[in-house]
Order: structure tokens, then C-alpha cells, then sequence
């Protein structure tokens, strides 16, 4: 079993029983999953583009990413229908935990000018977005490998029912938010 999920079962589950008063423990909010997405542009006019993102997304995930394809036509960027257009990974259990241990011991502290995480990113569902700007915060990433600098979007999803409880849920495991 992951540190971080028995740290969940834990101590997180009697946090949050304190905070806001559940009296069954399936009430109690869960990280769900955590989805990495990557948009590459260039795909349209190269496949070995495509290829370098899935590789550096498996490394970071430890599992395959799939590959996103087009919804739609769109002549100004001559892209059609069904193109490869960017990566994607959903990351779940064991893997799941790993990632959000990496991500917030690890990564996080790797940003330049790192003060915290916005507490405005979350939707009305209690699910938290951030957007990273390059993929070299990453200790898997080799920086003389990288041919060019791209962001990812990494959304953690939770059975929240409001921003509140998802924010806590968060920040008990260790995500570290901005202090308003």
C-alpha cells in the first residue's frame, strides 16, 4: 500500500470527519484520479514530436498515456478530423498516490518563485486544475533530451461535493495553497 494513502486512511479521514462533521465514512472526500494532459500543437506537421511527449508523459506517470485525437476540422490550423493532436493519462490507486507524493514533495518545490498553489482553480464540482508551464520540473525528465518546452494540464479529481471540502482534502495530503 502507498505512504501516502495510508496517511489518507489515517489521519486525513479523522481531519476531515473533525472539519465538517460526516457521520458515515463514505461521505468522507477521495482523490478519485488524477488525469495529465498535454496539447501538441506541432503534431499536425510532425509525428516524432508526438512521440518524444508520449515517451516523457510515460516516464513521468509510470504507466502508457493514450493518444488524444481531433473532434474536429479546423482549416486555419489544417487540422482535421481524427488527427493525433495530444497526450493523455489517468492515473488511479497505487499510481494515482505515487504521482500526488512525487508531485507535491518533489515537483512542486522545483518551480522558479514557487509561493503556493492558487485556491482559485477548482470547479464547482471539487475538482482542482493547475497548468504547468514545461515539463522539466520533473526529476524523470533528462533536460538534454528535450527538443522543446511544453506545458501540461494535471487535474485532480475527487468525490468533493463543494470547493471547501476539496480544498481540504488537498491540503491535508500535503498540497501546498497560497495563503490568502
Amino acid at each position: 500500500m502507498s505512504e501516502l494513502k495510508e496517511f489518507y486512511q489515517k489521519e486525513v479521514t479523522k481531519k476531515l470527519k473533525e472539519a465538517f462533521g460526516y457521520k458515515n465514512n463514505f461521505e468522507i472526500p477521495k482523490v478519485e484520479k488524477v488525469v495529465i494532459n498535454v496539447g501538441v500543437g506541432e503534431a499536425v506537421g510532425s509525428q516524432g514530436a508526438l512521440q518524444k511527449v508520449e515517451e516523457q508523459i510515460a516516464a513521468i506517470c509510470g504507466q502508457k498515456p493514450k493518444t488524444v485525437k481531433a473532434k474536429k476540422s479546423i482549416s486555419a490550423f489544417k487540422l482535421r478530423k481524427g488527427m493525433p493532436i495530444g497526450i493523455c493519462a489517468t492515473l488511479r490507486g497505487k499510481r494515482m498516490y505515487d504521482f500526488l507524493k512525487k508531485f507535491f514533495t518533489i515537483v512542486l518545490p522545483r518551480i522558479r518563485d514557487f509561493r503556493g498553489l492558487s485556491q482559485k482553480s477548482f470547479d464547482e464540482h471539487g475538482n482542482y486544475t493547475i497548468g504547468l508551464k514545461e515539463q522539466t520540473i520533473f526529476p524523470e525528465i533528462d533536460y538534454s533530451k528535450v527538443d522543446k518546452v511544453r506545458g501540461m494540464e494535471i487535474t485532480f479529481t475527487t468525490t468533493a461535493k463543494t470547493k471547501e471540502e476539496a480544498q481540504k482534502l488537498l491540503e491535508f495530503l500535503g498540497m501546498p495553497f497560497r495563503k490568502v
